[in-house]
């Protein structure tokens, strides 16, 4: 029950990483804000408190200050200030190279992708650290970045832009909130089962190719959400009450090596 009692704003809840976390944040006593720009939010809450859990809805564009101002006051008014933010939706923006990509699209992807965590840590640190300072005990805010943010290859320009900036914001914030007892760091999935990748899995497996999917990464597989998730909720724990300004890769390995001509393990490669 790591997180009992405490209050926590998860956003893009309603799939993938986001409704993973919010349920695993309630699972182990968290009191969880759901939030989401669809009415899926509110079917993650409901999940949350049909199980037992404690949890409230909103919808809200991420990328919107006035969305998310009110998203941090229902978590006050609703359980009476604020612990975590997950500051986790995003959207992809298509794969189109940088001379095909339409300005509007790139501005949208960097709304919502940068300026949102940007937004989350303008308005819940505050309020993260008053909770720290009432309670001595510290406040996280988690990012979701992504791999594509560390190097090229991993999606397109806006996306990858966009999260490269999540990271160094970050780290940034990190600095930024010396002595306010609130970490900040950042997890940078790879290929995982969202709504977002939902049709490159569902592809896979109408064509029998399943087994393509994530072969460049070491363990060979894609990612299911939960086990970003179980990161999320690692950096959000006092279980990493020394890891802050970090950008964590949960990547199956793809991040570690540069490109090469791969061996088979047990093999001797030719």
């Amino acid at each position: 029950m790591r997180f009992e009692n405490k209050s926590i704003i998860v956003t893009g809840a309603g799939s993938g990483i986001g409704r993973a976390a919010a349920t695993l944040f309630a699972a182990e006593g968290g009191r969880v804000v759901c939030a989401d720009k669809t009415d899926g939010a509110d079917a993650t809450a409901q999940a949350i408190r049909d199980a037992g859990g404690t949890a409230d809805s909103i919808q809200m564009d991420a990328g919107a200050e006035t969305d998310v101002q009110r998203t941090v006051q229902l978590a006050l008014d609703r359980f009476g200030g604020l612990d975590v933010m997950f500051a986790n939706a995003g959207i992809s923006g298509g794969m189109a190279n940088i001379f095909d990509t339409d300005v509007a699209l790139i501005t949208e992807v960097l709304r919502v992708n940068l300026i949102g965590p940007y937004l989350a840590i303008k308005h819940a640190a505050p309020r993260i650290a008053e909770r720290a300072a009432q309670q001595n005990r510290g406040g996280a805010i988690i990012l979701t970045a992504s791999v594509a943010g560390i190097r090229s290859g991993a999606g397109s320009p806006a996306y990858s832009a966009s999260k490269a900036g999540v990271i160094n914001l970050a780290k940034t914030a990190a600095q930024q909130l010396s002595g306010a007892n609130v970490r900040v760091n950042a997890i940078c999935p790879g290929l995982t089962e969202t709504g977002m990748t939902k049709p490159t899995f569902d592809y896979a497996r109408e064509a029998g190719k399943m087994d393509r999917v994530g072969r460049l990464n070491p363990l060979r597989r894609g990612a299911q959400p939960e086990e970003l998730a179980r990161v999320a909720l690692f950096l959000a724990s006092d279980d990493a009450s020394y890891v802050n300004g970090q950008a964590i890769a949960v990547d199956g390995g793809l991040s570690s090596s540069h490109p090469v001509t791969k061996q088979e393990y047990g093999r001797t490669a030719v």
